[in-house]
């Protein structure tokens, strides 16, 4: 892309973000004196016809939207060598996802959030649009006048008109927020598809974790443990596989999550506290997914018991004893406070139905690759109430450099032992590992030795 200074009479200052088709970048209108998000065309997509219809496509839908709970289109021009921009509000508090950084939200938090973007995807319900990909990031927030936060739905890159939807449409969506209707080309869809997201984006701001796929989800109680009953029924009917049996639609769901974030039962767990609580949810969300777990059926030895996750870029060797159940499909580095996304990731253990219980009697192994952000210093940050710290200690191994920091102590006499490890000659993948012992000898080294990745 060629070095742009201003866009009509905007005035560039920085990038906001790059998609799949486009920039984003801040600018500040220099005549009515006010800052503005402008949309640019990607450069390499300039030449496909199809492609510039539907970034126009997107631009006016948000203009048919007409509300105050959608990003606003101001204006819409092309650059010089022919490409089309729009100009839209500036959302100046960032995005759900942004607020994900920390883990999860206090509950009412997370129930009026949650709400207030169900409302946003009502209006446009409304106005005959579905959106296809509601998420954290596609979650805007602006400071309004009176200093509080406007909750702003964006991005409908994905969106369709409704009567559009009605027929057949492709696969379209963001893994753990999309429902099973638009995960494969089908007969249609409607705005339950929207109900389905905003499950999610729910479920994530309560648990700090993205649901499984449809039809595998961990209840969310079991990833919060004191979670208000009401509220994990409400997540999870807005979760249902079967849209017959969600929310019949977003207003309706958002009623109920004002109704729950206002009921004393929902005030669990203040904000702020250490995000061991949110690490736990991500290794529980590997450890429970599923109706069932996959206990490992492999020949054991006098070596122990291999695993791999189900990318096959993960390989670890534990103990006979720990490896009675295997769950492989994968973990979000958002819990460590790392870029989200879905990474590959296992879980190995005696009993992961009590892992994230410090006080449980657990042998096991968590590891989780991350191609993104500092793994070493977000590991060195972790804390475990309840816990002795012992220190840390060097670890070179043929492959991976690293520092094993141990706590013994736990509640219930547990150990344990948690390092992120780099490549020796540095670079990517990193990698991070918690090991449960209880008892007997110490088989870090051994687990760690044992390592693969691809």
């Amino acid at each position: 892309m060629h070095s742009l200074e201003r866009i009509g009479r905007y005035r560039l200052e920085r990038r906001l973000g790059t998609g799949a088709f486009g920039t984003v970048w801040l600018a500040h209108d220099d005549e009515l004196e006010a800052p503005v998000a402008v949309k640019v065309l990607a450069e390499n997509w300039s030449h496909r016809l199809d492609v510039r219809e539907r970034f126009l496509a997107e631009a006016r839908l948000l203009r048919k939207a007409g509300s105050s709970r959608v990003v606003q289109v101001y204006d819409i021009g092309e650059l010089p060598d022919g490409r089309p921009y729009f100009v839209m509000e500036y959302a100046d508090a960032g995005t759900l996802a942004d607020l994900l950084a920390a883990g999860p939200l206090p509950v009412p938090e997370a129930l009026r959030l949650t709400a207030l973007a169900a409302r946003s995807a009502h209006a446009l319900h409304e106005a005959g649009i579905v959106h296809r990909d509601v998420k954290p990031s596609n979650v805007l927030l602006r400071t309004a006048p009176d200093g509080t936060r406007r909750v702003l739905l964006a991005d409908l890159g994905l969106a369709k008109s409704l009567a559009q939807a009605s027929g057949l449409t492709l696969a379209a969506g963001s893994a753990g927020y999309r429902p099973p209707e638009q995960a494969g080309p089908g007969a249609g869809i409607d705005a339950r598809a929207d109900v389905y997201g905003l499950g999610a984006v729910g479920y994530r701001l309560v648990t700090g974790t993205v649901p499984a796929e449809p039809g595998e989800v961990v209840r969310p109680e079991r990833l919060r443990p004191g979670l208000d009953p009401g509220v994990a029924r409400a997540l999870m009917r807005a979760l249902e596989p079967d849209r017959e049996r969600r929310w019949p639609t977003a207003e309706a769901f958002a009623d109920e999550l004002d109704r729950l974030a206002s009921a004393p039962a929902s005030a669990v767990r203040p904000r702020g506290r250490s995000r061991t609580v949110a690490l736990a949810a991500a290794v529980a969300a590997v450890a429970v997914a599923g109706a069932a777990f996959a206990l490992v059926n492999r020949p054991s030895s006098a070596s122990g018991v291999g695993v791999e996750d189900a990318t096959s870029r993960i390989a670890v060797r534990v103990p006979d004893g720990w490896g009675r159940q295997l769950r492989d499909s994968g973990w979000d580095p958002a819990a460590l406070g790392l870029p989200a996304g879905h990474e590959p990731g296992l879980a190995v253990a005696d009993d992961l139905t009590r892992w994230q219980d410090l006080g449980a009697d657990v042998r096991g192994v968590f590891a989780g690759l991350s191609e993104h952000g500092d793994v070493t210093a977000r590991v060195d940050a972790l804390g475990h109430p309840g816990c002795h710290y012992d220190g840390a200690r060097a670890y070179i191994g043929g492959r991976w450099h690293g520092r094993i920091r141990t706590w013994s102590d736990c509640p219930g006499g547990g150990r344990l032992t948690e390092t992120a490890l780099v490549p020796a000659g540095g670079g990517r993948p990193q990698v991070y590992v918690q090991i449960r012992q209880h008892g007997g000898g110490d088989a870090t080294d051994r687990v760690l030795g044992s390592l693969r990745v691809t």
